[in-house]
């Protein structure tokens, strides 16, 4: 790259909105249940405990099925 389009902004990052629509965004995402930070999603623990649940509800069943003496 040269030294010139290091210099040149990035058009990606720019603002494409007029100064009184950024304004209502801002105002509407820091109020309500949109101010409130969040962790992060975690999709690994979420398929951990439905595997969990998963297995324990199979392992009731067996023993309900055992106990009304369907086996």
């Amino acid at each position: 790259m040269t030294e010139q389009e290091l210099k040149k902004p990035d058009k990606s990052h720019q603002n494409r909105l007029y100064p009184e629509d950024q304004a209502r965004v801002d105002e509407f995402v820091s109020r309500g249940i949109n101010s409130v930070e969040r962790k992060p999603f975690r999709p690994l623990r979420l398929l951990v405990i439905l595997i969990a649940v998963v297995m324990g509800l199979s392992i009731l069943s067996q023993f309900l099925a055992r106990w009304a003496g369907v086996y």
